[in-house]
């Protein structure tokens, strides 16, 4: 684990997210993005930033498969803010070839295909993006699932070799919906119909009362640690 990360825990353990990501803007300036998928802690964290320095890094994954209202929630955000946000897509031949082989819709065949898919049309575009970078903002939440009920506010991932950063690490969704409201920050029309966490089109349901957030990812799937590869490292 990076030295620096017990440090940084304890010193921004009170602070506020606008003061990490003030802090941590500034200090690996040029060097730090944050990651966006488009849901609720991510619209409440682009706020923020957008509010501190507009020309801080901000990139998303399109796997292809996401929803309609997610691409209109991207246009209307970089007009709202006047931001630039980056957008990576998937290596095309890998995407034809996973398709050709096992079919479009291979991820409810299995955990393994899943997987494969989310490594394909995720994981991969994220090793991209997070190349040169010493530090990524990310909008994890403990209250999300219990597979991340004992995350901090920074983290190492191993994997990309940088710091990980989640400003909203203790913040509830309530409290998000608080800050949205207040602010005026445009959001997914899908929370308003029960879609809680949202991915991709056909891994994304709606959540039922008593559900884990979560729950709604890869529904199909009875195992409890439901994670597509992004954040698998510490």
């Amino acid at each position: 684990m990076n030295k620096y990360i017990e440090k940084f825990n304890l010193q921004f353990k009170n602070a506020s997210p606008q003061e990490v990501i003030s802090f941590f803007l500034d200090k690996f300036k040029g060097k730090i993005a944050f990651a966006s998928s488009f849901g609720l802690e991510d619209q409440v964290l682009i706020d923020m930033i957008a509010s501190i320095d507009k020309s801080a890094k901000i990139f998303t994954l399109d796997t292809g498969r996401l929803f309609p209202e997610t691409y209109n929630l991207i246009s209307e955000t970089q007009k709202k803010y006047n931001i630039k946000i980056k957008i990576f897509f998937p290596d095309n031949e890998r995407v034809e070839k996973m398709v050709s082989e096992k079919g479009i819709n291979l991820f409810y065949d299995n955990v393994e295909n899943r997987r494969l898919c989310c490594n394909i049309r995720k994981v991969r575009q994220l090793n991209r993006a997070l190349e040169r970078l010493d530090a990524w903002i990310c909008g994890i939440r403990k209250e999300q699932s219990a597979s991340r009920e004992d995350l901090q506010m920074f983290e190492w991932d191993d994997n990309n070799n940088l710091i990980k950063i989640n400003p909203l690490i203790n913040w509830t969704w309530s409290q998000m919906w608080e800050y949205i409201k207040k602010h005026n920050v445009p959001y997914n029309p899908l929370h308003d119909k029960g879609y809680m966490s949202i991915g991709c089109q056909p891994c994304t349901r709606p959540v039922k009362k008593g559900e884990d957030i979560r729950s709604g990812r890869w529904w199909w799937e009875y195992h409890g640690h439901k994670e597509c590869g992004l954040h698998n490292s510490k």
